[in-house]
């Protein structure tokens, strides 16, 4: 599966990791909901952590389709939510 990180580029995730990437973004979404911004910022950034962890990053001339994409490590809980829409950013 190929992720973005806007802003970062492109990584290239096995589908093992998948159900690990879930569980942060369900931890994520309960953070959003609750309004919860010092822990919102911590699981994104445990987010990408993972994602940047078990993936290999393409080359920065490589473009290829992403399936998921995941805000910048700079992103407001706002932000977040107006790309969320209540989808989530792993698909399950």
């Amino acid at each position: 599966m190929i992720v973005r990180i806007m802003g970062e580029g492109q990584v290239r995730l096995g589908d093992s990791h998948v159900a690990e990437l879930n569980k942060l973004d369900d931890e994520l979404l309960a953070e959003m909901e609750s309004g919860d911004d010092a822990g919102f910022r911590h699981t994104l950034m445990a987010l990408l952590g993972a994602v940047r962890e078990f993936g290999e990053p393409l080359p920065d001339d490589s473009l290829e389709p992403s399936e998921l994409i995941l805000p910048s490590p700079d992103a407001t809980l706002e932000e977040v939510r107006a790309m969320l829409r209540d989808d989530g950013l792993i698909p399950g």
